[in-house]
């Protein structure tokens, strides 16, 4: 309040003439805003909350406005709309510049004083005349208009919802609900007219926006057939939400943009990205965004640099929006394909076959855990500081750690690079004569590194997997089961719980009193933890598949066990089935692809709550097991 009275006064003449005059002002709105600090505060969190409400009103309208044709009436009624939202927006703001000065200062980063001065500054054409903004061309534009809507709008919506979850919301139905909600506003905007070149049902619309947004890649109609440009458009930013993790996309707007968030809401995001401490947060949040966007950028140059020279697409622009959407789709471990056939296409099939190492080492890179990244950019912030510090000739030099890896970063790695040389072997000898006996060997052996490595999450196709014998089948689907690791783009139960698993079975056969792995123990919290990830897969698969088979009667049930399969570990991959699936089987698919992308455990835990021990200690006995 001082130092609102402090501006307050320097914004007064400072003529002595007018010294008294200025010193009763001041006076009297010191003493206003002490008497008004209460009304104030309560106006503005309702303006605040009012904000909320109409930012996702702007949303839909905006939606609504890029996503139909509209007749003159109902042009003129969405813009009538937008300019409501636009006129509450900035009395919101200058309130809170006005009479909250200080607190506003304090709440609010650089970002958020740009959007809401971009936002005053759509107000400028309303409220002056065309002469004192003529010189601006682009002021005047809807367009510029609904950019500044729609992001002043997602900062908004974003910061209310951390604010809900400082309220002590469950993290884990935080988690699901968050995902539920972008699925189902994905599956609206899919149906769009300008989306779509002939009709989507909403069964199919929603099925897409689950296999998108929980990263699948399952789908029942020919994407590159089905969709428009602004439909990839839109079905692209379903997968890169689904691939960087609803919450951390949310919590990278409501911190980088309003920085205002609770000690329980900093601690949530601390635990959801693994940072290690608050003041890592942000730096953490950028770095897992940045690094995304540049892999993705490198793989996008190449997969363009890849492509044969009879490639379908021959415009330079639909060959460089190919690579963007598949070095995305092979990041994010969606599966999807702009290209009708995918992966399998002809051109491809027979070309060098560099476009597919390029997709294995996305999908390997994606499939590796935001953990294991964030321990990547500690070593190299290290090595970069001692660097530094040895040619400026400083004498206090960062401590050296010992093992500059963590132990989840080596499980992580030792398993994952276990099972991809495993599996490529083992593909190689048993489809040699099959699947691959059109190929030369340098194909058979890139088809082999790329078609061991899709099966763990990614979804992507260069030979149909029905063609496979019935041994590299079952091994798909055990790769299917497995996944990548744990907080990464891929989905199954995850390297890290098989890797505890077979730890714990060792320590169970060599008598061990401990579960041990490159000199660390393992807690038993997380033993019994992957131990129930794995005994709830296999409880879940059991009842996706038996459901899906008593619905499809019609179907083989080798081809639906490997749908199910494939829906709840969140693969993509398919024998072909997909879109001869009735309306209520796609649902089932969808309701399983959902719940492995959000984790059926940590669902159960959230729905159930916690539960304190008894306070006295009950005796122990043994249970039989042989």
């Amino acid at each position: 309040m001082d130092r609102q009275h402090r501006k307050s006064r320097s914004l007064l003449p400072s003529s002595p003439a007018l010294a008294p005059v200025r010193r009763v002002l001041s006076r009297r709105w010191s003493r206003f805003s002490r008497r008004m600090a209460s009304p104030l505060l309560a106006v503005s969190n309702v303006g605040s909350w009012v904000a909320v409400v109409l930012s996702v009103v702007s949303l839909v309208a905006v939606t609504l406005y890029i996503g139909y044709d509209h007749s003159p009436a109902g042009h003129s009624a969405l813009v009538h709309i937008l300019r409501i939202c636009q006129a509450v927006f900035g009395i919101n703001i200058l309130f809170n510049l006005f009479f909250r000065f200080s607190a506003t200062i304090r709440e609010s980063r650089a970002i958020k004083w740009i959007v809401d001065t971009l936002l005053i500054i759509s107000l400028v054409p309303v409220l002056t005349p065309h002469s004192f903004h003529s010189f601006i061309p682009f002021i005047e534009s809807r367009w510029f208009l609904i950019l500044v809507l729609t992001v002043y709008s997602i900062v908004d919506v974003s910061y209310a919802v951390m604010l809900m979850a400082g309220r002590r919301t469950n993290p884990s139905l935080l988690l699901s609900s968050s995902f539920l909600l972008f699925i189902l506003i994905g599956s609206l905007l899919l149906m769009l007219p300008r989306c779509n070149t002939s009709p989507l049902s909403y069964v199919d619309a929603l099925f897409l926006s689950t296999s998108a947004v929980c990263i699948t890649g399952l789908t029942p109609v020919d994407v590159s057939v089905q969709f428009t440009p602004m439909g990839l458009f839109v079905l692209a930013m379903l997968i890169q939400i689904g691939g960087l993790g609803v919450m951390t996309f949310t919590c990278f707007f409501a911190l980088f943009f309003t920085g205002n968030t609770s000690i329980f809401n900093q601690l949530m995001i601390k635990d959801m990205i693994y940072s290690r401490t608050f003041a890592a947060l942000i730096p953490t949040l950028l770095y897992i965004l940045g690094f995304t966007l540049v892999i993705e950028a490198i793989g996008a140059v190449a997969v363009y640099f890849s492509l044969p020279p009879d490639f379908p697409l021959h415009a330079p622009s639909e060959r460089i929006l190919f690579s963007a959407f598949h070095s995305m789709s092979a990041f994010c471990n969606a599966g999807f394909s702009s290209l009708h056939g995918g992966l399998s296409n002809p051109s491809l099939l027979h070309s060098s076959g560099s476009v597919y190492l390029v997709t294995a080492a996305l999908v390997l890179a994606g499939g590796i855990g935001f953990p294991t990244l964030v321990n990547f950019k500690s070593i190299l912030g290290e090595k970069l500081r001692r660097f530094w510090c040895r040619i400026s000739h400083s004498r206090r030099r960062p401590h050296r750690r010992a093992h500059p890896f963590d132990v989840n970063t080596r499980i992580v790695l030792v398993t994952t690079m276990s099972i991809f040389a495993l599996s490529s072997l083992a593909f190689l000898i048993l489809e040699w004569n099959n699947s691959l006996a059109p190929f030369s060997l340098s194909d058979k052996i890139v088809q082999s590194i790329f078609n061991a490595t899709v099966p763990r999450s990614s979804g992507f196709a260069s030979v149909s997997p029905a063609s496979f014998l019935p041994a590299t089948l079952l091994i798909t689907m055990i790769l299917m089961w497995i996944g990548g690791a744990s907080q990464s783009t891929a989905g199954g139960i995850k390297v890290n719980t098989l890797a505890a698993s077979l730890l714990n079975l060792r320590s169970i056969i060599t008598s061990r009193p401990q579960v041990t792995v490159f000199n660390r123990s393992i807690s038993s919290a997380s033993l019994r933890r992957a131990s129930a990830v794995i005994a709830i897969s296999i409880f879940a698969y059991a009842f996706y598949a038996v459901t899906l088979v008593i619905l499809q009667p019609d179907l083989p049930v080798r081809d639906l066990l490997f749908e199910a399969a494939s829906a709840l570990f969140t693969v993509g991959s398919s024998l072909g089935i997909t879109d001869s699936l009735s309306a209520p089987s796609r649902i089932l698919l969808a309701s399983a692809m959902f719940l492995g992308r959000v984790g059926i455990l940590s669902l159960l835990a959230g729905v159930t709550g916690s539960r304190r021990n008894p306070p006295l200690r009950l005796t122990s006995d043994n249970i039989i097991i042989n």
